[in-house]
């Protein structure tokens, strides 16, 4: 019997004829792999983009992605990641005019660096406007250049002022890339444990932050992020903007963090490429090690 399998390696996307005793190669964007029959690639490469945002200047700020997409591509990740608002910053009293009607510009845009660079994107958020407002909303592109998921963060930041701007969203941010189950959330989501602890169980292997986090409260940000990789047994990947607008002063510091709690690589406070490997299989390893999940009692947690 023949069967044909597609699957990922790195940065490449192997097509795969299997009979019972036989596996061939039959297309491959870009040099063949090696690899071995059988094999399941669990390990994946991340680029996230510590933007400085020009605040209320979406060209500006497409340009100067635009060049940090190409400069990340060089290394060949399997996923990049931007921050949150990355088009407008947080000018929100003018979003009704420089928001991204229905998010339409942003998305064709990331659609076409994904199929340029073969690369899939966790695209941070935007101003996302429609005929009831604007949301804060998440866009993931898969490699193929499709709009795999969205999320519109559900919990707005009082203290800047969001609640006065944006609507709240009301889904979860669970989602696939490369035929791993991922969650995405967006900066104050990750005050609210048991947001996190939703995607989670729902088989979430990583959960990927993007976010414009303050610089004063910089230690509350290292803390709180390898708290859910700790109590998740997941892997996070948070991407933060670096620089300031005309009322704040943002941390940088993005993160890859590994299910133990400890961290794999952070950035510094200036706009800078971080990057960064993750190996999935830690994930079920350390699920069995400690078998919280199992352990949960939620008919006690109300």
């Amino acid at each position: 019997m023949l069967h044909v399998l597609t699957c990922y390696f790195l940065n490449f996307k192997v097509e795969i004829l299997v009979t019972n005793d036989i596996t061939f190669i039959t297309a491959c964007k870009g040099k063949i792999p090696k690899f071995h029959k059988g094999e399941i690639i669990m390990k994946l490469k991340i680029a996230c983009l510590q933007m400085d945002i020009a605040f209320g200047n979406p060209e500006k700020n497409y340009q100067n992605a635009e060049k940090l997409i190409e400069a990340a591509a060089s290394d060949q990740p399997d996923i990049i990641v931007l921050p949150e608002l990355w088009t407008t910053g947080y000018d929100l009293t003018r979003l009704d005019t420089i928001a991204d009607k229905g998010a339409l510009q942003t998305i064709e845009f990331l659609k076409n660096a994904a199929k340029k660079y073969n690369v899939n994107f966790v695209g941070g958020s935007v101003a996302n406007r429609d005929d009831k407002g604007v949301k804060n909303t998440l866009l993931i592109i898969n490699r193929e250049g499709e709009l795999s998921s969205e999320y519109s963060k559900l919990h707005l930041f009082k203290l800047m002022d969001e609640h006065l701007y944006l609507e709240a969203g009301c889904e979860k941010g669970l989602f696939k890339l490369d035929n791993h189950a991922f969650a995405g959330v967006i900066c104050y989501d990750i005050r609210f444990p048991e947001w996190i602890r939703a995607h989670t169980t729902e088989g979430a292997e990583a959960l990927f932050v993007v976010a414009e986090w303050p610089a004063p409260r910089l230690s509350h940000w290292r803390n709180l992020l390898i708290a859910r990789a700790i109590e998740n047994q997941c892997f996070v990947i948070a991407c933060n903007r670096s620089g300031s607008d005309p009322n704040n002063q943002f941390a940088g510091h993005s993160l890859v963090i590994d299910p133990w709690g400890e961290i794999i690589a952070e950035a510094g406070a200036d706009e800078e490429i971080l990057t960064a490997e993750i190996d999935l299989k830690l994930v079920g390893e350390i699920r069995k090690q400690i078998p919280i999940f199992e352990d949960r009692r939620p008919d006690y947690y109300k």
